[in-house]
């Protein structure tokens, strides 16, 4: 089976606070919108903001909870890139749960929340480059 993830669908509770996260944050644009769901397209896959509600609906499942034991990351091209990306997610209504900071492994890393209190780990790593089309590749 091919190592891939095609879509990553983030449970929130309010559409607007979230695409205002999103898209005056991290500047990024939807795809799609609708009264439920918002899809931005991603350097190969989809990333949905759906409204919590309407996603328990869509899996028959209910008592979904934030925050949840996961982090999504944004690798920037530069260290001197991390505060200012986190600082414009801040101004656009995330929360600052790490400021950035060099961990142990190496590179340069801080941690803001969305508004519905998903991790975003904002990071530079000089060993995982970004190509032109966004991709990040691990090499040791």
């Amino acid at each position: 089976m091919q190592q891939q993830i095609s879509v990553i669908t983030l449970g929130v509770s309010d559409l607007e606070r979230s695409r205002r996260f999103y898209v005056e944050g991290f500047g990024w644009r939807p795809v799609f919108e609708s009264p439920e769901i918002i899809f931005y397209q991603m350097n190969g896959f989809v990333l949905g903001a759906f409204l919590k509600d309407a996603l328990e609906a869509d899996m028959s499942r209910s008592g979904l909870q934030t925050p949840g034991a996961f982090s999504l990351a944004h690798n920037v091209p530069s260290k001197e890139d991390v505060e200012p990306v986190m600082k414009r997610l801040i101004e656009a209504g995330g929360a600052l749960l790490r400021p950035a900071d060099a961990p142990p492994h190496g590179g340069f890393r801080g941690y803001v929340a969305d508004p519905d209190d998903h991790a975003w780990e904002i990071a530079w790593n000089p060993l995982w480059p970004i190509d032109a089309n966004g991709h990040v590749t691990f090499e040791m």
